[in-house]
């Protein structure tokens, strides 16, 4: 063989030579290690967007939720003064004299010399209530007909439930057609048509439309797994409706004024539950009705929860309840968390 030819066949197997297996070997290994820290950096920043996908909404149900409760209760005992009324009476003719802790003054402004109102139908009767709780779910919630038949079982660890009531009118209520709605944007009809008689010009016939709301926690039917959502009953309408998804508890307790206290400008005196309302020792000489007519704030808790299971593991899924314990015993690995407001009650004093 010429060396013209051993240097091309040579130079051939050089060219032709691969990696070794060593060489294979160790590139694998660097490739392995490259893959599986990428897949972790994704898996990894894939939770942590699952999870602050999860607070985002859990914030913005909560925000929902507190913002309708709020704006209802705030509007508990609302009996605004009528446009066509010539004379300041204190209150429109809605709920009765114990109203707020008042006297028979409250429709009868001095110096005027005012007969008691009259109303068509005459079955309506002005009620006691603006506003009840209770520790738990009203047994009646969705049945009864008025505030005043509402009953509660007592203390209780379930999510609690309130129900208010006020004077409701186009510019105070969610109605798309300018008419006076419930907390379901239903359209409510005229409760009564108010006669009140004196010694001067009074216009008559004035008519009422009374908002009677109830809120509460239940989990929707036919829905599996169950999500628990805040519920309002209306009295636009016999079927309750969910108003806020994944709300799984709600606590409320009454800021109260002193029996004692008569002034319009009152100090709270301390925060109840429903249950301490009606038997708080100062309290519980009242008339059912006179004691929530004592409650001007109300504190409400709820606890919302994330739609899917996104918490890493269980120490991430604890979360601290409305009364400030941790609760450790959830194995769902939903992530929870509580939010809180306070709502002054104007309508209660003046």
């Amino acid at each position: 063989m010429s060396d013209s030819k051993f240097n091309n066949f040579s130079k051939r197997r050089v060219t032709q030579a691969g990696f070794s297996l060593m060489e294979l070997m160790i590139s694998l290994t660097i490739g392995l290690v490259i893959t599986v820290a990428a897949l972790s950096a994704y898996v990894a920043s894939s939770g942590a967007g699952r999870v602050a996908d999860a607070q985002s909404r859990m914030n913005e149900d909560a925000q929902a939720a507190l913002s309708t409760l709020s704006q209802q209760i705030r509007l508990a005992g609302s009996n605004p003064v009528q446009v066509s009324r010539v004379y300041p009476f204190r209150r429109n003719p809605v709920y009765s004299f114990t109203y707020a802790g008042g006297t028979s003054t409250a429709y009868i402004p001095l110096p005027y010399t005012v007969t008691l109102p009259t109303f068509s139908p005459s079955t309506y009767t002005l009620s006691g209530f603006a506003m009840r709780g209770c520790d738990g779910a009203f047994s009646n919630i969705t049945a009864t007909n008025t505030l005043d038949a509402l009953t509660c079982g007592g203390t209780s660890t379930l999510p609690d439930s309130i129900a208010v009531s006020y004077e409701s009118d186009r510019y105070n209520s969610v109605s798309v057609n300018s008419r006076p709605s419930d907390c379901l944007g239903q359209t409510l009809p005229i409760a009564a048509t108010v006669t009140i008689g004196s010694t001067i010009t009074v216009p008559t016939n004035t008519t009422i439309t009374l908002a009677d709301n109830r809120f509460y926690i239940a989990n929707q039917p036919n829905r599996s797994p169950t999500v628990p959502s805040l519920y309002c009953k209306g009295n636009g309408n016999t079927v309750p409706q969910p108003l806020v998804e994944n709300v799984e508890d709600m606590q409320i307790t009454y800021g109260v004024v002193s029996t004692t206290d008569t002034s319009e400008q009152s100090t709270i005196a301390g925060y109840l539950t429903a249950h301490g309302v009606e038997t708080e020792t100062s309290l519980a000489a009242l008339a059912n009705s006179v004691r929530w007519g004592r409650v001007l704030s109300v504190r409400i808790c709820i606890v919302v929860r994330s739609e899917t299971p996104v918490a890493p593991d269980a120490d991430s899924a604890k979360y601290y309840k409305c009364d400030g314990t941790l609760d450790s015993t959830k194995t769902d690995l939903r992530l929870r968390r509580a939010y809180s407001t306070t709502v002054v009650l104007r309508n209660r004093r003046s």
